[in-house]
């Protein structure tokens, strides 16, 4: 972006090889040579040790992703057509998945739909975009009217990653929760998902505001709950719970640490009172660390448990000891249902492979020798796809719990 000649970058063999398998990173030890040194936003040119075009990228000086891979193959011009199509391709996708009973949904999913280090959600007549690379804040100015004739939203709201935050503000006088297009946004936005109204947090929510990405886990549930007593720990704003209550759900109790959530949840069920099955089921919300209350509520018994816990390994070091915590979380859920009833474990970990963490599960199950049956395993939605291995962050495990053995 500065205007001299274009980076060029020439990468390290064991890097051309990724780039060419199509890994959209190039770690800054990845780097054997630069023509001039970058700075945050460049547009730089990838280059094997035979000299040949490789890709382009988002450069990055301040982050161990040096570089973030928009484009491989032959040269392009990334130009206003580019940017548009670029965006053009997910978006034709997400309208075609989704009908007029959900109107919140992921647009762009970072690296997996060509747009590295950034996601736009949508929220009703709200879009939210939250960048993760402060590659992106010298082209904001650039790609906002692309984007808000794209979208066609009321409103564009900014988040930004906690790591960026303070190059946004220093250096582009943009804060977190800003609006980049349209109307000012005060409050929180209510949509629909599948017909239930949810309440999103854009300005200040953690993410974009919701986690859309358990939506389909969400309808699993709620056709699991008639009748049943139904637990749903980690329960943020109370999703899990809602589609339980609507699956005909006899109660559901919301277990959270957090006032502000459980808050929330309340006010989602408030917003669907008009379900009579929502309005006719008892909820519950309790406040408590989760491994405390499951380990000392020993006269509680459910139906259903939905374990979701916040992320448990934030770097690849904490892997061993998530692990732990997943299969203690397990054992101690167990603990709380009934012979007959079911178990949902979810990880949202991006440093806990799939099959560690089922592993995990059952580790947990089996150290107090309780009979279970794994009914299915389930991974990222459509609208969150994900396209190279670090991007696998998503997964759950459904169980028939039977009993003590």
């Amino acid at each position: 972006m500065s205007g001299a000649t274009r980076l060029r970058i020439h990468l390290t063999p064991a890097a051309e090889n990724a780039v060419r398998q199509g890994h959209p990173w190039v770690y800054a030890d990845r780097i054997r040579q630069t023509n001039r040194p970058g700075i945050s936003g460049d547009l730089a040119a990838l280059y094997d040790r035979r000299d040949r075009f490789l890709a382009l990228g988002l450069f990055d000086p301040d982050s161990p992703i040096r570089v973030r891979v928009l484009h491989v193959g032959n040269p392009v011009a990334v130009d206003d057509a580019w940017w548009k199509n670029r965006l053009e391709v997910p978006l034709a996708k997400r309208r075609a998945w989704f009908g007029p009973d959900t109107t919140g949904w992921r647009w762009v999913h970072g690296e997996n739909d060509g747009w590295p280090g950034l996601v736009i959600d949508r929220y009703e007549d709200i879009a939210v975009l939250k960048l993760y690379t402060a590659a992106w804040l010298p082209r904001l100015a650039h790609l906002r009217p692309i984007l808000s004739d794209a979208l066609g939203a009321q409103s564009l709201v900014l988040r930004l990653s906690r790591n960026i935050a303070d190059i946004a503000r220093r250096d582009h006088g943009l804060e977190d929760g800003s609006v980049l297009v349209g109307e000012p946004v005060t409050q929180s936005v209510v949509f629909r998902e599948n017909g239930i109204r949810f309440e999103a947090e854009v300005l200040r929510g953690q993410k974009t505001g919701f986690f859309l990405d358990q939506r389909e886990n969400r309808a699993a549930v709620e056709r699991l709950a008639n009748g049943k007593s139904v637990l749903n720990a980690f329960s943020f704003s109370g999703g899990f719970s809602l589609y339980a209550a609507r699956g005909g759900a006899s109660s559901v109790t919301d277990l959270d640490i957090s006032g502000h959530a459980l808050a929330s949840a309340r006010r989602n069920f408030a917003l669907n009172q008009d379900l009579p099955a929502v309005r006719a089921a008892r909820h519950e919300t309790v406040q408590a660390d989760t491994f405390t209350w499951l380990a000392e509520a020993a006269d509680r018994r459910f139906d259903l448990a939905i374990l979701d816990p916040p992320s448990m390994a934030r770097r690849a070091a904490e892997q061993a000891g998530a692990l732990e915590a997943y299969a203690r979380l397990a054992r101690l859920g167990a603990s709380r249902i009934r012979p007959g009833g079911m178990l949902l474990a979810a990880s949202c970990s991006a440093h806990v492979p799939a099959e560690a963490f089922f592993e995990a599960v059952i580790r947990g199950l089996r150290s107090v020798r309780v009979g279970f049956e794994v009914q299915q395993t389930t991974a990222h939605p459509a609208d969150h796809p994900a396209r190279f291995p670090e991007a696998h962050y998503l997964k759950a495990i459904y169980l028939h719990i039977k009993g003590t053995t």
